[in-house]
Parts: structure tokens; sequence; C-alpha cells
């Protein structure tokens, strides 16, 4: 495992200050959250429950992991696809198996990636000549080896860095880190918009493919030469443990309590617990997130029992509620689920 690199140096007026990965620490940093990356030990699946999908392009599955591909159907995933033993100290992780062995052409691209919000990963100044580094490290392990690849980009897809890793032992975990200096150029959201996205590539042609080791001005996948996961058909592809931190060395993974994991996904995508929505004429039954969503969301009603015509005039009110209002007849039983992903 990795360990924080401390250094103390003599100050001007003699006294001694530590820096931790080449930074001095102030009482901000060191409140914690320092992993931008949300669900990045897998832990949470409100979608699935740990069950195998088969996603379309654009699809969340795990919470916060979203799938790139241009083409359907070539991989599964599945929370501990597989059900190989994670590494120490994790319990789950993002499982992708191929389903056939797909021949990638050009234009081809099949990815997992992570959107994080601009409002956290502002104080990176990207775009600035203040630009920090950051650091991408990960528990990662697949039935192939050799050279992987993934990139991080901004919002607009006209800037993005190519990183490449290296498996060396066929289903074993192997842990990476991948250090990157920030961007001084482009433009890179920080509000509740895409502040940056983190992709893994699964297999990617040569229009989204770059050189690694440096920032292009060109929408980017993954890195030229990488190994494509999608080629072989059952190959896998595990991955666990992801945090994207700044600082020029990887530190210990950030374990953040379950409830508050839990509610950090839920900015982004909530399913209710089961509410029942009475028929009353001019009625007007409120109801509340657990968590203020990032911008109001999108509402679908789920019913499980009761009346489906009660869902009439079934809308939401702001990011931290919905609301039904004179609903035509009975009762029912439904969950609400309200989603405002990136």
């Amino acid at each position: 495992m990795s360990t924080l690199a401390v250094n103390t140096i003599t100050n001007a007026a003699g006294g001694n200050t530590a820096q931790i990965n080449g930074m001095t620490p102030t009482a901000q940093s060191l409140q914690g959250f320092r992993n931008r990356i949300l669900n990045g030990n897998m832990v949470i699946d409100q979608r699935n429950a740990g069950a195998s999908v088969t996603p379309t392009d654009g699809q969340y599955v795990l919470d916060r992991w979203k799938q790139l591909q241009s083409v359907a159907s070539k991989y599964s995933v599945q929370q501990n696809a597989g059900g190989v033993t994670p590494p120490a100290g994790y319990t789950n992780y993002l499982g992708v198996t191929s389903l056939s062995a797909y021949s990638v052409g050009a234009s081809d691209y099949f990815a997992v990636l992570q959107e994080v919000e601009g409002f956290n990963s502002a104080d990176l100044a990207w775009g600035t000549a203040n630009a920090s580094t950051v650091t991408v490290s990960f528990w990662v392990r697949s039935s192939l080896t050799g050279t992987f690849g993934g990139t991080i980009g901004n919002s607009a897809n006209n800037r993005a860095y190519p990183f490449t890793y290296a498996i060396s032992a066929a289903n074993t975990w192997e842990q990476k880190s991948v250090t990157i200096a920030g961007d001084t150029s482009g433009t890179w959201l920080t509000n509740n918009g895409i502040g940056l996205r983190v992709k893994f590539g699964l297999g990617v042609g040569s229009t989204y493919n770059g050189t690694a080791g440096s920032w292009q001005a060109s929408n980017l996948i993954s890195a030229t030469g990488s190994v494509s996961v999608v080629g072989t058909s059952g190959a896998t592809f595990y991955i666990t443990g992801v945090q994207l931190e700044a600082g020029s060395v990887a530190t210990p993974f950030e374990r953040r309590p379950f409830g508050t994991e839990l509610a950090l996904c839920q900015r982004y995508y909530e399913t209710t617990g089961m509410i029942l929505l009475t028929a009353v004429v001019g009625h007007y039954q409120p109801g509340y997130w657990a968590v203020q969503k990032r911008a109001a969301p999108t509402l679908t009603l789920v019913p499980l029992s009761g009346t489906s015509g009660a869902v009439a005039n079934f809308s939401q009110d702001t990011t931290k509620g919905f609301y039904q209002s004179n609903p035509h007849s009975g009762d029912i039983n439904a969950r609400v689920i309200g989603s405002i992903e990136l």
C-alpha cells in the first residue's frame, strides 16, 4: 500500500513545517474528503442491487459510474462480477465481462468513467496558471495483461490527458497510480456541471486514442496502444479503490462511512422507500428527498401496489422535494426515483 510522503522543511523563521505530497497542509486540507471520486470502492449500487446488466451508451451502472460504448451488447457490468476476492480492505468492485471478441474500429469506443461535479474540483484551478497536480490511484485486475489506458478530460471534450498503466499478471489484483500535471489551458467548469471526467478504456479506436503523457486539445478516451478488453470473448476487467486527489503521490484510499457515501451518491440519484399516495380531490401531498439534488431531477414513479390512476398530477417542486396534487382515483403505494446525473 502507498504511504504518505511527509517531509520536514525549515522555514525562514527557523521553525519546521511538515509537507505532505509536496504541499504544505492547511486546516482545510486535513479535514478529509481528499478523494474527488464518489463510490470509488464500489459499495453503492442503488439501481441494480448487485445484478448483472448489459449497459447501453451513457447508462449508469454502480452509482456514479457511467458507460461509454459505440456499439451495444459487447460487455456486461456487475458489482462483484465473477465472485473473486477483492483486495485486502475492500468488499466490492466493479466488474466488466466481455461478451464477444469484437474487433474495435477506428471510431469505436468502450469505457467506464466517472464525471466529477465542478464544485468538487474547482479548487484544482485547472485552466489557470495555478493548476494543481493530481494523482489517480486504483486497484485493478484483468484476465488480460499488457498496457491499459484511460484519460482525464473536461466537460467540453476538447481537453484530455491520456495515461497508461501496466497489468503484469493475469487474474491478480494490482495497485496502480498515475500522476498528472494540472491543465493550465482550456475551460474547466467550477459549478454544478461536469468539472472533469475520469475514463478507463475497455477498447478504443484510433480516433479517440492519443499519446500518453501530455495534455491535448482533443476528445480522447484512452491512450494509443492500449489493450482491448472487448477484443477477447470472456475477458474480465475489475476495478475498485479509485481515488483522485490533489498532490503528486497516492495516499491511502479515503474510507468514508457508508451512510456518507450513500448520501453523496443520492445527490445525483435517489430511490425512495414506499410512499402511499392518496386520492383526495384538491389534496396536496408532498414528499422530500433524503438529500437535496444537484438540480431539479427527472422523476420516475414506480407503482408497487394500488390504483395506477393515482399517479396523475405528480411532479417535482424543487431540488428538495416532489408532490402529487388532484389525483384521479384510488390509492397507490409507489417508489419515487429522482435522477439528475451529470
